[in-house]
């Protein structure tokens, strides 16, 4: 009976050959478990044919484009750098629902057009099986372009990606999930360059205390701080809480609040499960 590894590996194999199928690919690339793990079997099985597109925005943190970098950099792969206008849109910038439509469209429009000068014959995106699990218009967007996402067709799990991964050697297999600084922002306010740096610098600077997995969500004066579960009671030790409201004030907000459910991606999505 085969074992959990050995099924991992034969999917991974059905993965290389489904890459070099495709010949020569354009891979959106941030850095993350997903797209640094496609980026990787991409390169394994078209070598230099190839390359990882990242789209350079405020709305991606500096943190996300350095490791982008560093980890390019140990798989040997190509990077191109693009950059990317989402936020003069006024269907991105005025936060409506749709907005990580917009975004995805963006760039992956930006992606297309590496391609082309590059010779690559196909996109690529590293959505995977879990990802249909939650609200992301930008699936959409990708579909609509023609973009490919073979983690998602051949059934990878995000738990797949990263065991996979790891056995790769892939320094992002227990990277914490990332998104967009605007996914810090409450749908219908209004996003700015602004808020999106105070939102970088004050995760930057909780991340800087020790904390590996967080979020700062943005409402205006407010923030709503998300921990992982287990950094709790850490958070509410006497020094460490005075700490966090300094630092977090020190960055503009008047009101410093702790969400007792904890760390959770795509917590600002909750709120259409209470408008269906």
């Amino acid at each position: 009976m085969e074992t959990s590894l050995q099924v991992l590996q034969n999917k991974y194999n059905n993965l290389i050959s489904y890459l070099k199928k495709l010949e020569s690919v354009a891979v959106g690339y941030s850095g993350g478990v997903d797209s640094t793990f496609l980026l990787a079997a991409s390169v394994e099985a078209l070598g230099d044919k190839a390359i990882g597109v990242v789209g350079i925005s405020e709305t991606h943190s500096e943190r996300e484009k350095k490791d982008a970098i560093e980890f390019s950099r140990k798989i040997g792969a190509r990077l191109i750098f693009t950059k990317t206008n989402e936020l003069e849109k006024e269907s991105f910038y005025t936060n409506p629902v749709s907005r990580c439509y917009t975004c995805k469209e963006t760039l992956f429009k930006n992606v297309i057009e590496v391609a082309k000068k590059e010779g690559c014959l196909y996109i690529l995106d590293g959505s995977n099986a879990d990802d249909t699990g939650d609200y992301r218009p930008g699936i959409n967007a990708a579909k609509e372009l023609d973009v490919l996402s073979p983690l998602l067709e051949l059934g990878f799990t995000k738990n797949e990606i990263r065991l996979l991964s790891k056995s790769m050697g892939l320094p992002s297999w227990d990277k914490p999930a990332f998104a967009c600084l605007a996914s810090r922002v409450p749908y219908g306010s209004v996003i700015t360059s602004e808020k999106l740096s105070r939102i970088e610098n004050s995760e930057n600077d909780l991340f800087n205390m020790g904390f590996k997995q967080l979020r700062v969500r943005d409402y205006e004066e407010l923030c709503r701080v998300e921990f992982l579960e287990n950094d709790i009671p850490v958070v509410l030790e006497k020094e460490r809480r005075e700490a966090i409201v300094k630092s977090l004030k020190n960055r503009g907000y008047k009101f410093v609040t702790l969400d007792l459910e904890g760390f959770r991606t795509g917590s600002m999505n909750e709120i259409l499960m209470f408008e269906k």
